[in-house]
């Protein structure tokens, strides 16, 4: 063989695995509740560097961001400064819908859980959300667009009737989780809170607080809280890591599951928040909060945020919002 046949084989070789090199190094990013445990445990264990190079990217480095809400996740992952998004479902809806048709094609991963979402109030004179006045102020972390948001429209439209979704938009104001719960606690600015757990929970150890809606009424039973997606353009340029991902997220559900104590403790020592210890074991035991893989009531969102014009696109089932590896779930 020539000096230049050698050359062309050796550009050849190194286009073929330029072409198939993964990246080394990626970004999660999460959101501060309780429903992203898993990837606090995938973070804790050192799940995903484990499992991709057990597929043979080695020395993947995994860089795990804290992030307030559904459109700084969505502005991050379309300008790949993470790889990986973890919110609740409204957000993946929008950019599903926007992006479907476009190379990037944002799908869902999987989902992590499903859990409860609370509207608490400290006004005793409120018993459903029909004795809501233009005196009371519901925070939650975005108004009209954050899953709280498009919750309290459902339960608006099943209490008010076809076309009265936005009844109650005006009395929502946009604060985050802890802000939200001051505000609640010091009975100044708003007397309502939508936020999540273990917020929640810590509100209604306060006298005076009581829940006044919870999503899985909203839904008729269970509903998933947390899912996380990503491009499809990540994904087909990187399906070892994409794996190795999903293998993490399946193997830190499979820890959570197996041993709650120590997935207390874990989030207990990484969050940072005010939960102990026995009220995040205690919310863990819930009969009500399972975390799993499987979607339930993606198809209503969908439906849902289609019917009122917030998406232009429809799903025929849950399974047009996810990647292949979660087509043979029993979802909804």
């Amino acid at each position: 063989m020539t000096i230049r046949q050698l050359t062309i084989a050796f550009l050849l070789l190194f286009s073929v695995s330029a072409v198939h090199a993964e990246v080394n190094e990626v970004s999660i990013a999460r959101q501060p509740s309780l429903g992203h445990l898993p990837l606090m445990i995938m973070q804790d264990r050192k799940l995903l560097e484990k499992n991709a190079a057990a597929l043979g990217v080695s020395d993947l480095k995994v860089n795990y961001l804290t992030l307030a809400g559904g459109a700084a996740m969505n502005d991050a992952l379309l300008s790949n400064t993470i790889q990986f998004a973890a919110g609740g479902v409204p957000p993946l809806v929008v950019l599903w819908a926007k992006t479907r048709e476009t190379p990037q094609a944002v799908k869902a991963v999987a989902a992590m859980n499903s859990m409860p979402l609370l509207l608490n109030t400290n006004n005793p004179n409120v018993k459903s959300i029909k004795d809501l006045t233009d005196a009371d102020k519901i925070a939650l972390p975005a108004v009209r667009v954050s899953i709280q948001a498009i919750l309290l429209q459902m339960a608006a439209e099943k209490a008010f009737g076809p076309g009265h979704q936005n009844d109650l938009d005006r009395l929502t104001v946009t604060m985050s989780h802890p802000d939200g719960m001051r505000a609640l606690l010091s009975k100044t600015e708003v007397s309502g809170h939508f936020t999540a757990a273990p917020i929640q929970e810590l509100e209604l150890r306060q006298p005076g607080v009581h829940t006044l809606l919870n999503s899985y009424e909203v839904f008729g039973g269970p509903s998933t809280f947390n899912v996380v997606w990503a491009t499809s353009a990540f994904r087909d340029a990187n399906p070892k890591v994409y794996e190795a991902f999903t293998k993490s997220l399946d193997e830190a559900i499979a820890i959570l599951n197996s041993d709650k104590a120590a997935a207390a403790e874990t989030y207990v020592r990484l969050s940072g928040d005010k939960a102990g210890l026995p009220l995040i074991s205690e919310i863990l035991a819930s009969p009500d909060v399972k975390f799993t893989t499987t979607p339930h009531g993606i198809e209503q969102y969908v439906g849902f945020m289609n019917k009122t014009g917030m998406v232009k696109a429809q799903a025929a089932s849950w399974k047009d919002l996810f990647f292949p590896n979660m087509q043979d779930k029993n979802g909804s």
